[in-house]
C-alpha cells in the first residue's frame, strides 16, 4: 500500500485543501483519510472546546467520519472520494497513544493519506509532502523538524516571487527539492498529479511501499 503524508509549517494555508485535491486527482487510489489534530493544555481532544478535564479518557479521540456534508475537514476528505475518513485528536505529545488505532486502520486500507507532521515520529511514509505559503512566515517547531524529509515542496501561495520571512536554514532545507504550486480553489495540479503518479508507481515497482 502507498502512504502518503501531507503536512505543513502552519495553520490555515490549505493543507487539507491539498489533500482533498489529491484524493480527487487519484480516486483509483481508493484512499483512507486521516486528519491527525493535536490540542495544547486546557482543550478538550474530544472536540476542541476549552475543558479542565485532563484524564486519560480525554488523551485521545478518534472518530470516524460518516457523511460528506457534515462541514469538517474529514468530510471534505469524503466529499473528495476517499472511500473512508478518520479525524484523529489528541492533547499535545500524545499522539503515540492514538498509533494503535491509527494503525490497525492502514492495516485495513488499500493506500492512506495522513494530514499531520507529527505523524512522520511514527510512520515512514511512501512520500512526504510539506505544503509551504512565503506569504505566512510562521513556521511550526514540528514543521521545521522534518522539513528536509519532504519529497517535495506544495506551494499554496500565489506569491511565489516574494522570498519568505523564514530563517536561512530553512532555506536551505527546501533548497533543490521538486516544488509544485497548488492554487485555489482546486488546490493541485497536472504536475503534482503526475509526480505522484510517477513516484507512487516507482515505489510499487521497487517494492517500497508501506
Amino acid at each position: 500500500m502507498a502512504i502518503v503524508v501531507v503536512g505543513g509549517h502552519t495553520r490555515n494555508i490549505g493543507k487539507t485543501s491539498v489533500v482533498a485535491g489529491i484524493i480527487a486527482a487519484l480516486p483509483q487510489y481508493n484512499w483512507t483519510a486521516f486528519k491527525i489534530t493535536q490540542y495544547g493544555h486546557g482543550l478538550c481532544s474530544a472536540n476542541g472546546e476549552a475543558c479542565a478535564c485532563e484524564t486519560a479518557s480525554h488523551a485521545v479521540a478518534i472518530t470516524e467520519e460518516h457523511g460528506a456534508a457534515s462541514g469538517t475537514d474529514s468530510a471534505r476528505f469524503l466529499q473528495a472520494g476517499a472511500r473512508k475518513s478518520f479525524w484523529v485528536r489528541t492533547r499535545q505529545g500524545h499522539l503515540a497513544e492514538a498509533m494503535p488505532h491509527i494503525r490497525k486502520e492502514l492495516e485495513r486500507a488499500e493506500n492512506a493519506i495522513l494530514e499531520s507532521n507529527s505523524i512522520l515520529r511514527f510512520l515512514q511514509p511512501t512520500l512526504h509532502l510539506s505544503v509551504l505559503s512565503y506569504a505566512v512566515a510562521d513556521f511550526k517547531p514540528s514543521a521545521q523538524y522534518f522539513l528536509d524529509r519532504a519529497d517535495a515542496i506544495v506551494l499554496t501561495s500565489a506569491d511565489t516571487e516574494t522570498t519568505p520571512a523564514w530563517p536561512t536554514s530553512l532555506l536551505q532545507a527546501v533548497r533543490g527539492k521538486p516544488v509544485f504550486a497548488a492554487h485555489p480553489p482546486s488546490f493541485s495540479s497536472e504536475e503534482l498529479t503526475q509526480f505522484l503518479l510517477e513516484r507512487l508507481a516507482a515505489a510499487r515497482t521497487l517494492g517500497t511501499e508501506k
